[in-house]
């Protein structure tokens, strides 16, 4: 497979995998971590954020790059302006992550909040949103031209 092919692959590798995180997250985690316990939940908090770094961060990565890359190299059949809302999507994702998740998430590292906590359930719905908007522009650079 020519690197030109591969890129759409890996594109959508990356944005299925975090679309999928993000509604496991949303559904799942988020509105379960009021039970963890309050004596437990600082160090909790903690290890939850360093082994979800591991997860995202480096999908969320190759995901940018590889949305920029497609700006730079769109697949033939593929319409320009696809390339520009990929990447404002990842531009939106990533300002949410970081100026509205992580200070929640930072807060949260000191104990557990509940009003912090619906806060955080309550705007990842618009990072939940996002990647499946991303979802479907990674879909349709898979479709044939």
């Amino acid at each position: 497979m020519a690197a030109a092919e591969a890129l759409p692959v890996v594109h959508a590798a990356a944005t299925f995998a975090m679309f999928g995180v993000g509604w496991f997250v949303q559904v799942a985690h988020y509105p379960l971590m009021d039970r963890v316990g309050r004596e437990a939940f600082p160090g909790w908090e903690v290890a939850y954020a360093d082994r979800m770094g591991l997860v995202a961060g480096p999908l969320m990565v190759v995901e940018a790059l590889a949305q920029a890359a497609l700006v730079l190299w769109p697949p033939a059949g593929a319409p320009a302006w696809l390339g520009w809302v990929g990447l404002g999507l990842v531009g939106a994702l990533w300002a949410s992550t970081g100026l509205v998740q992580v200070p929640c998430h930072a807060a949260l590292a000191r104990g557990f909040d509940e009003a912090i906590h619906r806060r955080l359930v309550r705007t990842n719905w618009a990072r939940t949103a996002l990647w499946t908007l991303r979802a479907l522009v990674a879909a349709r650079y898979l479709l044939p031209a």
